[in-house]
């Protein structure tokens, strides 16, 4: 009897300490993914927890750094970092318990085959952070086609890995569900041509489209706010309901027929629009505004834009549906005028800078109204820099057309998230100017040395291939970078199934 309580006790020590190590790489695991040192890259972050009470019936107000209602057995761990600046890393944990799962068999194996595809898309992700964190001490990459290099980039080498691990492995599924126009379809020929453009990339392309929603990292929504605005909404009436219930409905049709929306509560899952009714239409649906990825023209912090897990896309005017005759421009030693601007009086700072600068001073053009006969592409070639105050929203299409005509770009507006500005260094390649210092504009514009603006406008010809619109599309261009852009916010959320 002794010696079988002997080895009761000897099996429990050894069992004891065989599961010790388990519970401490267990823990590790789980809470070692950000880096050690906040001069890293990626930066680390304090974490917290809490449950969160179903949603209200109306969408309120996001909070800026709370993810909105999960069911009550949820838990979600938010890591705070600042992600104006620069790719960050800093997965938040959502952790979610499935409510169908019975005591039958069948039953069982389906809940362990979802599972298993949900926990092989978290390990590719995982092994795509860990190969991005690993590209700031490993040696640079070669290209055959672009190397990020220079100070137009946060951090090139993480860029370009990060970049290179998005080809690799980014899958997205789109949504059959819907009809054109509304669904699957948008404008390719005028100010908002990124909405039908980005459709019809997402549509055609074979390398990051998949068919099978399992092996997804990212789930795509594919409506168009400009149809809805053109087809659904009553200009008379000027009411927006029948917008915000088309998305509403679209949004509890897709969570009907798939598992996916309600697995992540549709963090995982994005729409793009360049309309300016964009961020009002996405709130629509709670989830949808607070949760999903919004990859929006309009991205104004005060209008609830978040950068940490929204994208600033660029508004591209495509007039004729392609690039032909829009980039390219004369070296700076044929640009004699400083400063340039032609517009529309609409908003609060065009006004301003109307107020100061028309017709007041040779170097700085300010216009209204072009003169008859001059040309107002020839007019942004022929200049230093190109003048790109926000309108009725921040987000303007001469921010792009400045790049494409190798003018530097000088940016007015308040609450702006310039596009792509995880990745890019805009105070490299344009000057951010304060409403407030409109009547200095000149003053600040020649204080800037001849040396110091030919590294501006060279960096302005290398960065606005990240611009450029392709059909089909091509490596590191304007539809590339939106892809990366929702790849690194997709990296940011880590989803569990318990």
């Amino acid at each position: 009897m002794r010696d079988h309580e002997d080895m009761s006790a000897c099996s429990s020590i050894k069992l004891f300490l065989f599961m010790v190590p388990l519970v401490l790489i267990s823990v590790f695991v789980c809470v070692n993914i950000g880096p050690k040192n906040q001069s890293s890259f990626l930066t680390t972050s304090s974490s917290t927890s809490t449950n969160l009470s179903p949603p209200p019936s109306l969408p309120p107000a996001p909070s800026p750094e709370i993810f909105p209602s999960l069911p009550p057995s949820s838990k979600v761990e938010f890591f705070q970092g600042d992600y104006n600046r620069t790719i960050r890393l800093n997965p938040i944990n959502i952790t979610t318990t499935s409510n169908n799962v019975t005591s039958t068999a069948s039953s069982e194996v389906i809940q362990k085959r979802i599972l298993s595809n949900l926990e092989k898309v978290e390990f590719e992700l995982q092994k795509a952070r860990a190969a991005i964190k690993a590209s700031s001490i490993d040696d640079p990459v070669d290209d055959p086609d672009y190397v990020p290099l220079g100070p137009m980039y946060w951090n090139a080498k993480v860029f370009h890995r990060s970049y290179l691990e998005m080809e690799k492995q980014f899958k997205i599924f789109v949504y059959k569900e819907g009809e054109p126009p509304l669904f699957h379809d948008g404008p390719c020929k005028s100010i908002y041509s990124m909405e039908g453009s980005f459709i019809y990339e997402m549509e055609t392309n074979t390398h990051f489209r998949t068919n099978n929603p399992d092996k997804a990292h990212a789930f795509y929504l594919p409506l168009s706010v400009v149809k809805m605005v053109r087809f659904v909404y009553d200009r008379n009436s000027r009411d927006f309901g029948p917008i915000r219930n088309t998305v509403r409905d679209y949004i509890e049709l897709v969570s009907d027929r798939y598992p996916y929306w309600n697995r992540s509560i549709g963090a995982d899952h994005f729409i793009l629009s360049c309309h300016d009714w964009g961020p009002e239409a996405s709130f629509s649906h709670p989830h949808l505004g607070q949760n999903s990825i919004r990859a929006l023209c309009n991205a104004n912090t005060s209008e609830r834009f978040k950068p940490r897990k929204d994208v600033s896309i660029p508004e591209i005017n495509l007039r004729t549906g392609s690039l032909t005759g829009l980039v390219g421009g004369p070296s700076p030693s044929s640009r004699p005028i400083l400063a340039f601007f032609a517009g529309g009086v609409h908003g609060p700072v065009r006004p301003i800078l109307l107020e100061h600068w028309e017709n007041k001073d040779n170097d700085i053009r300010v216009h209204k109204y072009l003169p008859k006969g001059t040309s107002y592409s020839d007019m942004m070639r022929n200049s230093k820099f190109c003048i790109c105050p926000s309108g009725y929203e921040v987000a303007s299409p001469r921010i792009v057309e400045a790049l494409y005509s190798g003018c530097v770009p000088v940016l007015i507006n308040s609450g702006y998230v310039p596009p792509f500005s995880d990745v890019l260094n805009w105070k490299s390649f344009s000057v951010i100017v304060s409403v407030e210092e409109i009547p200095n504009l000149k003053t600040i514009l020649t204080s800037i040395s001849p040396r110091q603006y030919l590294r501006m406008y060279r960096r302005v010809l290398k960065v606005r291939r990240h611009f450029e619109v392709n059909s089909p599309a091509k490596r590191f261009d304007v539809f590339h970078m939106i892809l990366h852009s929702i790849w690194v916010r997709r990296l940011n959320v880590r989803i569990r199934e318990v």
